[in-house]
Parts: C-alpha cells; structure tokens; sequence
C-alpha cells in the first residue's frame, strides 16, 4: 500500500529561528476564534428562556393579564354606572311620589244587559253582554290614555261566554267617565247541569258572572307621558236575571298594574 505523505511545517524563512514547542502528554484545547469571547456562569445563575419556537406561546401568555385588568375595569364601569341610574331613578320615583302624590284609578260595573241566553234548549248560546264601566281618576295633576289593544272578557265558572274591547279615550285629571262596551260570544255550549244552575240561580235572582278587564294605559304627568302599562281589573259581578233588564245587584272591583 501507499502511504499518505502529510505536508510538513514550512521551513522557517531566513532571519526567523524556530521555537521547538514544548511537550506536554495532555492535549490542547482548541483556541477561540478571533472574536468570540468564552463567558463562564456558575450554575445557580443561569435562567432558562424559551426557545424560539416557543417564544410566540409565551408572549401570548404574558398579554392575558392586561386583558383580564380591562374586563375588570369595564365591569367596574357598568355596575357604576348601573347603580347611578338606579339611584337616579329611585330620587325621581320618590319625586314624582312627593310632588304628584298619584293614586289608583277605581272601576266599577254601572249596568248590565244580556241577551242570547235560553236555559230551555241544549243548543249552543251566542249570549252578548253591554256592560257600563265606570272609570274614576281621583289625581289632581295626572291624566290616563287608554290605548288601543284592551280586552274585556266574562266568565261563568271558568266558562269564556263573551268578549270585547273597550274604546280608546283620554282621561283628564278628577274626572268620571262612563264607557260601554259590547261583548259578543258564540258556539257556547252548556251542559245541562250548567244550564239547571243558571235557572236556579235566576229565580232566586242571584247569577254570579266575572269579568276581567286588561287595557294598556300610558300616564300623563305634567307634560311627560310614560310607557305603555297594562292596567288590570278583576270584577264579581252578580245580576238578578239573564236579560236585557238585568240589574247588578253587587259587584266588587280588584286594581293592579303590570309595569312591563
């Protein structure tokens, strides 16, 4: 085989002796670069950074804290704010009670007269009912707009006979008005234990009926005029006869008011 011939040293140029290098039986650690500067840190001082492709998750990281300081900040501002509305409006509530001192309206059925109603046949009733209600504003400083979309409905133990609506109108302040309204039903079936109560209870001049009123109302303070309230009227009603005649012998009127 061939040896491999590695070059040797260069030999020294004219005026330059050679330095015979000194031996040593351990080898020599490779010299730094031209440039390159070798720092050594004791161990406890060394702290770990994420590499590169992980630097991205922890700077995403690290931005959820000031989120979380804003959301904090900006529910601090709404429930604040919340609350300043709702001690404003109470002052205003409290005002308006002060001022206005408003009191409820009162209802009451006037007259009642009824037809369609004929207790000696099984087939089906068409009664109708013209009732006179009687609505009393006592404020001095405060008027009622009853608005379109009411409901007037009588009843004859849970039995739905007619219905109606009463007419849109405005109340002024101390003021009684009378409205009439009339309510019509059909294909009202009775049976016949239904039909000998009612008889029964005619001759002895005593018909028990019910009549639920619901009309939305807006209500007029000074120049101000609220939202819609629904204004909801519950009457026992009772008639001595089943006609045009009738008489109301006694009626007895409930008030409440849905706010929504």
């Amino acid at each position: 085989m061939t040896e491999r011939v590695h070059p040797g040293d260069s030999p020294p140029t004219s005026g330059e002796h050679s330095v015979p290098k000194p031996a040593t039986s351990s080898p020599e650690k490779p010299a730094p670069q031209p440039g390159t500067y070798v720092i050594q840190i004791p161990k406890d001082q060394v702290y770990r950074v994420p590499p590169p492709e992980n630097a991205r998750r922890y700077a995403h990281l690290s931005k959820r804290k000031p989120r979380r300081s804003t959301c904090r900040s900006c529910c601090c501002c709404l429930l604040t704010t919340i609350l300043a509305l709702l001690l404003a409006a109470a002052i205003a509530a409290a005002v308006i009670y002060f001022v206005f001192k408003p009191e409820s309206p009162n209802y009451s059925i006037e007259s009642v007269a009824i037809k369609g109603f004929n207790l000696t046949s099984p087939s089906p009733l068409s009664p109708e009912f013209d009732v006179t209600v009687r609505a009393h504003n006592p404020n001095d400083k405060i008027g009622i707009y009853y608005e379109k979309g009411s409901s007037v409905k009588v009843y004859y133990d849970d039995i739905n006979l007619c219905n109606g609506a009463l007419p849109a109108f405005f109340q002024p302040t101390n003021n009684v008005t009378l409205f009439k309204t009339a309510l019509k039903g059909s294909g009202i079936e009775l049976n016949n234990a239904v039909l000998r109560t009612l008889s029964d209870q005619q001759n002895k001049g005593a018909v028990p009926f019910s009549l639920k009123l619901r009309a939305p109302v807006k209500i007029k303070v000074g120049s101000i005029k609220t939202w819609k309230i629904t204004v909801k009227v519950t009457c026992k009603i009772t008639v001595d006869k089943l006609t045009a005649a009738s008489k109301v012998v006694s009626n007895d009127c409930d008030y409440g008011v849905d706010l929504g």
